[in-house]
């Protein structure tokens, strides 16, 4: 999304031949590639585990941080591995992002008009607000030390980022819609003083 928007901001002319089916194609197909050996690589390490005394993760889902507390295995080259991971993936998309969005900010910045400078800042705050929420909560809980870490506080910090986030993003991203920042304008706004003083007329 991020090279879309900076597709469509930096090169508006040129967006139906850059971001083309192909294109987009590939894209989805990398990120899925990716997803899948990251995937391959920590199932591969936590199935070598041993684990003595307790089979409950006191989790929501089986992640791997809650499965090495379980272990009674040495768990620091595991933790160490799954950090690297997690910072070349977090750290490595967020970077792509930024980068993106730093061409957009250059291009914003150069534009004479006003209303185009409004309209491409409100094409790209819904995707970035979607951004800050989802990769604070992952780095939180992936890229912290491991003698800080608590199930408690990554159980909260998980559903943010498996439930909260994605239940949010509609609603981000329709905001950029009209009618509904009209709705939603109209309910925030909505007066219920007459309605609150019928209860006692």
């Amino acid at each position: 999304m991020a090279h879309d928007r900076y597709v469509a901001i930096c090169n508006p002319l040129l967006y139906s031949l850059i971001m083309s089916r192909t294109v987009c194609l590939k894209m989805a197909a990398g990120a899925f590639t990716a997803g899948l050996l990251n995937s391959v690589v920590h199932t591969g390490y936590v199935s070598s585990l041993s684990f003595c005394n307790s089979n409950v993760i006191h989790h929501f889902f089986c992640d791997s941080p809650p499965i090495f507390k379980l272990s009674c295995s040495d768990t620091r080259l595991y933790e160490s591995i799954l950090s690297t991971f997690a910072g070349v993936n977090v750290v490595g998309t967020l970077l792509v992002i930024l980068t993106s969005y730093c061409y957009i900010l250059f291009s914003i910045f150069r534009m004479h008009s006003g209303k185009g400078r409004h309209k491409a800042f409100s094409t790209c705050v819904s995707h970035l607000t979607a951004i800050i929420l989802f990769y604070s909560t992952s780095i939180y809980t992936y890229l912290r030390p491991s003698p800080s870490y608590s199930l408690s506080q990554d159980k909260v910090a998980s559903v943010f980022y498996t439930v909260v986030i994605p239940m949010l993003n509609p609603l981000i991203y329709s905001l950029r819609n009209r009618e509904v920042k009209k709705a939603l304008w109209n309910v925030i706004t909505r007066k219920r003083v007459p309605s609150f003083l019928g209860l006692f007329g």
